[in-house]
């Protein structure tokens, strides 16, 4: 697909080849995708509490994963987000994302970062642009399924 990035698996937050990254692993939930995972102390801003900066990022990978559950590839145009309470380090967190709408190539998408027990850490919604199809190729984020199964 002309102009789109190649996902080499070096992704901040998906790539298992990212040394630095997050390494979020999604798989379908309900109408959407989830991910559980803990965040290491490198991801602090405040003593003990993740950057706001990487709870934004975990928005932003479970909205694009749902897109990309949906069948659509494509890049966030817009993302609101509202922090409800901190998100801690080393603790576990449940981050899922859905497509609410979609109007031609215009995705609407909402989001959320809960802790453990459920309660929202931080929620937000986003616009996504789809420049077409998801192309059935080898997904390197898990390689016993292909990008079509997400």
């Amino acid at each position: 697909m002309s102009g789109m990035p190649v996902d080499d698996g070096r992704c901040f937050a998906c790539g298992p080849e990212s040394e630095i990254g997050l390494r979020m692993r999604f798989e379908r939930s309900g109408d959407g995708v989830v991910a559980h995972l803990r965040l290491r102390p490198e991801f602090q801003g405040w003593k003990g509490i993740a950057h706001g900066g990487i709870a934004i990022a975990l928005l932003d990978e479970a909205m694009a994963h749902a897109a990309g559950a949906a069948g659509h590839r494509g890049v966030t145009a817009s993302l609101d987000a509202r922090f409800r309470k901190p998100v801690p380090l080393d603790a576990p967190l449940v981050v899922f994302g859905r497509v609410t709408a979609q109007r031609r190539n215009v995705l609407s998408l909402e989001g959320r970062v809960s802790d453990g027990a459920g309660q929202t850490l931080v929620e937000g919604t986003a616009r996504f642009v789809s420049r077409g199809p998801l192309e059935a190729v080898e997904d390197r984020r898990n390689p016993n399924t292909n990008a079509s199964e997400r």
